[in-house]
């Protein structure tokens, strides 16, 4: 008997074991479940972080794309220049060539003119002027005969004297010219010299962009790579935790379907286990997305100000870019360019060169500047940049290395660069 009760309380213990086990596990489930909720959110904020590098990323190679086609087009502008050199070089070794030969030909009428005077002077007998070689005559047809030959040659000098003032005009005027053909071929080598300089700027600026998006192209492939490996991990959690579950709920119902188990009752039990699958991740409402910069015009200078903003980070320095439509779509301007373009934006209408900029609006003191001036500054050569002046001792403008930015002019390379030369367009 006592056996019986021996065999019969172990049967109930393990019948009370069993419906006990799925409690527990669904206990450690619990447990699981909050984990895997926590570890789920920072997934979210995780797979967030990645779409944002992401997008820098592509933003960065967008920028690259744009400052390599910049960089080819300002090499073209360069060759071009080049040949223009060439070309003038050539134009001016002519221009000389001609003057050399008008010289030549003042020089031989020059000659001309002095034997003809000593011929006439020796032919009246004596080595004396025109009025005495008339007043020597010695008879009145002696004087009609020396008045009639003097006026020959008196009228055959004059056309002489008149082509050789000719000549020595054309001489002049060429010689001019020759002089502002090398002054302008002067500035373009100074230009030039300025334009290889400012490339070199692009190019490093170029480096830079690209060892940036080297770095950040590792990192998002190694969040990408550990969030993979946590998705993985994930995944075989809750497909032990399944399987678990499973086990657990067969192993109930074939205890509480035994005969004389006793616990028949509590069958009920095993509806109390969970579908891990129900997880919800705890991440909470998503943030709005930014809107676009707004590219409303306004009028006034405060519209000129603030035009260039959207171009700040997305704008590449192309010379003689910002003229045309396609340019100001892509963002591509030169400083004279981009100062023109942003006036337009406020209703006013500037010239589209630094030459013609600084000698438009009314010259104020340094001291007196206010935002919306242009500030000029020497670079290659005595105002060869401009900017608008935006406050805080700072300008906007197109910078060689940068593309539209916004610069301090307080100190630095700017400062030191900075010509006082403001200009307020009223």
């Amino acid at each position: 008997m006592k056996k019986k009760i021996i065999a019969l309380n172990t049967t109930i213990m393990l019948g009370l074991g069993a419906f006990a086990l799925p409690a527990v596990n669904a206990e450690s489930v619990d447990d699981i479940k909050k984990e895997r909720s926590d570890v789920q959110s920072n997934l979210s904020k995780a797979e967030k972080e990645l779409a944002t590098v992401l997008a820098e990323l592509s933003k960065l190679e967008d920028q690259i794309k744009k400052v390599d086609k910049a960089m080819a087009d300002n090499d073209k502008f360069i060759v071009d220049t080049e040949k223009e050199i060439e070309d003038t070089k050539k134009k001016v070794k002519k221009l000389e060539e001609e003057i050399k030969v008008i010289q030549e030909r003042i020089d031989q009428r020059s000659e001309v003119l002095k034997e003809r005077a000593v011929a006439f002077q020796e032919s009246g007998g004596t080595n004396v002027g025109y009025i005495e070689v008339l007043l020597g005559s010695t008879s009145f047809g002696d004087f009609i005969d020396r008045v009639g030959a003097v006026s020959k040659i008196v009228e055959a000098d004059q056309d002489l004297l008149l082509q050789h003032d000719a000549d020595k005009k054309e001489v002049k005027e060429k010689k001019s010219t020759v002089d502002k053909e090398l002054s302008g071929l002067n500035e373009k080598m100074t230009e030039l010299e300025g334009m290889r300089a400012q490339m070199e700027d692009q190019k490093k600026q170029n480096d830079v962009l690209k060892k940036e998006l080297k770095t950040k192209e590792t990192a998002a492939a190694d969040k990408k790579s550990k969030l993979q490996t946590k998705d993985s991990e994930l995944a075989a959690m809750q497909a032990d935790i399944e399987r678990s579950m499973a086990a657990q709920n067969t192993a109930v119902a074939s205890v509480a379907s035994t005969p004389n188990s006793g616990n028949s009752g509590n069958s009920g039990n095993s509806g109390s286990s969970t579908d891990s699958t129900s997880v919800k991740s705890s991440g909470g409402k998503s943030a709005p997305a930014k809107s676009a910069p707004s590219t409303t015009v306004g009028s006034g200078i405060s519209a000129v100000i603030s035009a260039g903003n959207k171009y700040i980070g997305n704008s590449v320095y192309v010379f003689g870019g910002g003229r045309s439509a396609a340019d100001i779509a892509a963002g591509r301007f030169d400083c004279s360019g981009f100062v023109h373009w942003a006036f337009a934006q406020g209703g006013y209408s500037v010239g589209s060169s630094t030459e013609a900029l600084k000698n438009q609006g009314t010259p104020v003191s340094a001291s007196q500047m206010q935002p919306g001036d242009m500030v000029f500054f020497d670079t290659y050569k005595k105002d060869g940049h401009v900017g608008i002046y935006i406050g805080g001792g700072k300008f906007i403008g197109s910078q060689s290395s940068t593309g539209v930015a916004i610069a301090n002019m307080s100190s630095g390379y700017w400062k030191d660069a900075f010509n006082g030369r403001v200009n307020r367009i009223n």
